[in-house]
Parts: structure tokens; sequence; C-alpha cells
């Protein structure tokens, strides 16, 4: 298939799961039809996590590097968690760029518009990374989940190389993310068409919640709620061939 003719795609992947991994089975649904470029977040570049001198900044870069290597003028951006926030904020930077934008469960929206409880909730995030280097993971988890939905159990393998810079990961995400506002009057003129994947089982209070005040940012928007699904089970690896037909959609839409 002639390189011109595929669909053009840059993919964001969590804190956690590398950009490979995380997004193996949802390629295996998208096929040869898909140009598509997983991008590890630029935080886990260096040999420190985050390198010396990373900001946010590093992320957006990262994103227009990768496009531009691959001859992307315009494309589509999906993110997943910390890699949807990072896209959140390409999209009020960048907005010329993108054909749409898929949002998966992104960790943060902006203080705008925030709930009691919203911010109650990012107080218990901040306190995260206080905790014993055993207690992270496992309290980093329950927060993100539904009160009536278990977290997944722990893995019985040993952890692969890469987990090692992940808690270093999770301690900065905790409070770095608090310093990215996304231009909201820039997104709210952003006229191409945005698709949020919702886990029915994620933490209401949180990922619901970003949801419901992106709704009021962006005029076309689109909602999907994975009912069984939460964010550490998320759809791109448990229900890719869904989350593909939806996809496809959305970038049929953006073409148009």
């Amino acid at each position: 298939m002639p390189a011109g003719s595929r669909t053009p795609v840059v993919l964001l992947p969590g804190v956690v799961l590398p950009a490979e991994p995380a997004y193996h089975a949802l390629l295996a649904e998208l096929g040869d039809a898909v140009d598509a470029r997983p991008k590890e977040l630029e935080m886990y570049s260096g040999e420190e996590v985050p390198p010396p001198g990373y900001s946010l900044d590093a992320e957006i870069d990262g994103i227009r590097r990768v496009a531009d290597e691959a001859g992307f003028e315009t494309f589509h951006l999906a993110g997943y968690s910390a890699g949807g926030a990072v896209s959140l904020a390409f999209a009020g930077r960048h907005p010329e760029r993108l054909r749409s934008l898929a949002l998966l469960e992104p960790a943060w929206a902006g203080r705008e518009g925030q709930s009691e409880a919203e911010v109650a909730l990012y107080e218990r995030f901040r306190a995260v990374e206080r905790l014993p280097a055993d207690e992270v993971m496992p309290a980093f988890v329950r927060l993100q989940l539904a009160a009536d939905t278990d977290p997944p159990p722990p893995p019985t393998d040993p952890p692969p190389p890469w987990m090692a810079s992940r808690l270093a990961g999770i301690r900065w995400l905790t409070n770095g993310l608090l310093a990215l506002q996304p231009d909201l009057d820039v997104l709210r003129r952003f006229d191409r068409p945005v698709y949020f994947a919702l886990g029915g089982r994620s933490n209401p209070d949180f990922y619901g919640r970003i949801a419901e005040r992106l709704a009021d940012v962006f005029s076309d928007f689109t909602l999907e709620v994975f009912e069984d699904r939460h964010h550490f089970d998320p759809p791109h690896r448990i229900e890719p061939g869904r989350l593909a037909a939806s996809l496809r959609e959305l970038w049929m839409r953006g073409e148009r």
C-alpha cells in the first residue's frame, strides 16, 4: 500500500506500560491501512527519570519530531492516561497539525471546572509520591478505580527491565501534570472530531468528570463507555477490535 494512502497516526502510552506493548493488540486490529507511530514518553528518554531539564514542552516537541520524521504534515493523535494529557496539551499548542484527537482516559485536563471531589482526589494523588516504594503502585492503582472494583492482581512474573524507571515516573506524574494547563480557549475553537473512551469501572470522580468537562469544551465530542473496562484493563489492550472500529470512524470523519 503506498505510504501516502495510509492513515497517519501517532499513539502515546501512559506512564507505566511502554508504547509498543501497550498498543500491540490495537495495531494488529488496525492493520496495514494505518501508518501508526507508537511513541514512548520523553520522560523516559534518558538514564534519569525525568531527564535533566525536562518539562512538558519536551513531550509536545517529541510528538512534533516524530510526526515530522514520519512525513506527517497533519495526523491523527491518540493518547492514553498521561499520554492523553500530553495529547490535550499538543492540541492546544498545535491544533493545525491534527486531523482528529482520541483521548483514552487522559490523566489530566487542567483545573477549570474541577469539582470538590476532583480537587480532593488530586490531593490524594500528590500524597502517593511520599509513600514507601512498595506502596506506591497499589495506591496509584486504587485511586483510579471505581469503589466497587477490585484492583487487578499483582504480576507473578519477575518485573521487566523497564519497570525500574516507572516508580520514578509515577512519582513525577502525581505533581508534574499539575503544571500543565491546557489552553482551553484554543481547544474551544478546535473544529476537528474528538473521541473519549471511558471505562465503566474507572473512578467516576476522576475520568468520568474529565469526560464531562471536556464535553463542554470541544464542539465535536464523542464519548464511548466501555462498561466492563477500567484504567488498568483498557480497551486498546482488552477490546482492541471494538476500539479499532471506533477509531476508524473517528479518522474517517477527521479526513472529511
